[in-house]
C-alpha cells in the first residue's frame, strides 16, 4: 500500500513537470542577470527563482529553488540549460 501511494505521488510530481512552458530567452537571461548581478545569498537567490516561476503560474520546493538558484549562479547557465533546470523543479500550480 505504502509503496502504491509513493508510485502514485511520483507520478503526480513527473505530471506536473511535463506541463512547463518554454521561457522566452529573455525572460531566462534576465532571471540570470538577476541572480548574478544582486549580491544575495542562498535563501534570496532562492526567492527570485521562485518569482520567476510564480509569476508564470509555476511553484517550486524552496530547498530545489535553492539548488537551483546556486547552479545558475556559479556556471555559465545556457538558455536550455536553464529551461531544463526550471522544468525539472517546477510544479504546476
Amino acid at each position: 500500500m505504502k509503496q502504491t501511494m509513493q508510485n502514485d505521488s511520483q507520478a503526480t510530481a513527473r505530471e506536473d513537470r511535463s506541463h512547463v512552458e518554454k521561457f522566452t530567452h529573455a525572460d531566462l537571461m534576465t532571471l540570470r542577470s538577476e541572480l548574478l548581478q544582486s549580491s544575495v545569498d542562498s535563501f534570496q537567490a532562492a526567492e527570485i527563482v521562485s518569482n520567476f516561476l510564480s509569476g508564470r503560474g509555476y511553484g517550486v520546493c524552496s530547498q530545489e529553488a535553492r539548488k537551483i538558484a546556486t547552479s545558475l549562479e556559479m556556471q555559465r547557465a545556457t538558455p536550455e540549460s536553464m529551461q531544463a533546470e526550471l522544468e525539472r523543479v517546477a510544479r504546476v500550480m
